[in-house]
């Protein structure tokens, strides 16, 4: 039975959203980063048209030759001066060259984002003599760039290898046909794109922490709920007990009296007596689930003796002997509370009991107990069916058995006891199909 195996569905739902959201979120991001791409190279390929049209020779020699015309025509006397000032208006407008130059080349509002360089055949960046006073300055034709980016040679042929490596170039056809050289213009990406890579990413993150305390939250709140539940469950239970116990002692009382001279009786007795005081002692275990316990100082090896000698005379009848086991070694004092520790370890040593009536080979039970290193650790080990290795994590999680019976609560409650009252540990150590299983409890000496 396993009350609780909705939840796994509930985790591989949240994982298939998330993946169905971020594969989904990948691509659409990755499709507007190609569109913007796009967008990108046509404006550089504007960028690098205008130059090459700055670049014809044609526009030089237009301008020369209305200068030309503009002489000649001086040396008519029946030419109307206002001719010749128009021609040379004409040349001084220059209204296609300007726009291209002033628009296109030296204006950087147009594509700001985006960094770019014009080299030459050899990868070496172009640059122009520009006269600042009495110095000639060195302008390198990259556009978009920082200058501690290029403020020297080494990186400005990093960066001009960085920008070539990133998209395909652009080729710039200059002079005529004579004359033709071939430049490049290399470029990369602006800031925008470089954060739309990144975005899914950071999208899947944050949303994974959104879904991860939300189900966190979720978690708690059922754990909170069932915790509560269960404590209820248990008060109850305790408080239904007292009344059949008390009348169940008043019974025995009378039957010694009775048979005082019966001494076969009298034996059945005490162990009738026994098993109402171990009822009576659960009656009170289940009175102290949910408030906090008194730990008192004492030996562990008691306890565990107690507890092992109590289930030795009641192990299931199997037809066959099962071996019990001791290897008590640890006398550690260990702060405990002796009802609610002896009730868990014997739903361990219950649950190693169960184990075994499944099981083909010579059967045992095993219980040791040893000092490390200020703790002490208890291992149940048996000979039993053994637990499948992906439910390993769930055999502790309320609600969860492999019986017909029962509610799933028993491990439930040892892990309660010995972790959240005691402050120890209990897990499965280790087990294998059909060879059996060991589960371990630590716990702090005193003097840790």
């Amino acid at each position: 039975m396993n009350l609780f195996a909705r939840t796994g569905w509930i985790k591989s739902l949240l994982i298939i959203f998330l993946l169905l959201l971020g594969t989904g979120s990948l691509i659409y991001n990755n499709y507007l980063v190609e569109k913007i791409l796009q967008k990108e190279r046509m404006t550089v390929e504007l960028w690098a048209k205008a130059i090459e049209y700055n670049a014809l020779p044609i526009n030089q020699q237009v301008s020369t030759q209305l200068l030309i015309l503009a002489s000649e025509l001086r040396q008519y006397q029946t030419i109307p001066d206002s001719i010749i000032n128009r021609i040379i208006e004409i040349e001084n407008l220059q209204s296609a060259t300007d726009f291209v130059t002033n628009e296109l080349i030296l204006n950087e509002s147009w594509n700001s984002d985006v960094p770019a360089v014009v080299v030459d055949e050899n990868d070496e960046p172009l640059a122009s003599m520009i006269q600042s006073g009495e110095d000639l300055i060195i302008n390198y034709q990259f556009k978009n760039v920082s200058e501690s980016e290029i403020d020297s040679p080494e990186k400005r042929a990093a960066l001009v290898q960085k920008l070539k490596e990133t998209n395909p170039p652009i080729r710039i056809l200059v002079g005529d046909e004579n004359t033709q050289i071939e430049q490049y213009v290399y470029y990369g990406e602006s800031f925008t794109v470089q954060i739309l890579r990144y975005f899914p990413y950071i999208q899947i993150i944050l949303l994974s922490l959104l879904l991860g305390i939300g189900y966190t939250t979720y978690q708690s709140i059922k754990r909170t709920e069932q915790s509560n539940l269960w404590v209820g469950m248990a008060k109850e239970a305790a408080h239904q007990l007292g009344t059949p116990i008390s009348s169940l002692f008043g019974w025995i009382h009378l039957f010694r009296d009775d048979y005082k001279a019966d001494e076969n009786a009298q034996k059945l007795i005490a162990e009738i007596e026994n098993d109402v005081q171990r009822l009576s002692n659960v009656a009170e275990r289940f009175g102290k689930i949910g408030s906090t316990p008194e730990l008192k100082k004492m030996s562990i090896e008691p306890v565990l003796m107690d507890v092992v000698s109590y289930l030795e005379k009641r192990l299931p009848q199997l037809g066959r002997a099962v071996d019990v086991k001791k290897q008590l070694h640890a006398n550690a004092e260990v702060a405990i509370n002796p009802e609610l520790f002896q009730w868990a370890v014997e739903n361990l040593v219950k649950n190693s009991m169960d184990a075994l009536k499944k099981a083909g080979q010579e059967s045992f039970i095993a219980i040791s107990s040893k000092e490390e290193e200020g703790q002490v650790i208890i291992d149940i080990q048996d000979s039993g069916s053994g637990i499948e290795s992906k439910n390993t994590k769930n055999v502790f999680r309320p609600g969860y058995s492999t019986k017909k019976r029962g509610w799933g609560l028993g491990l439930s409650l040892t892990k309660r006891i010995i972790e959240d009252y005691h402050s120890g540990k209990v897990f499965v150590l280790n087990s294998e199909m059909g060879k059996g299983t060991t589960m371990r409890i630590i716990l702090n000496t005193s003097e840790a």
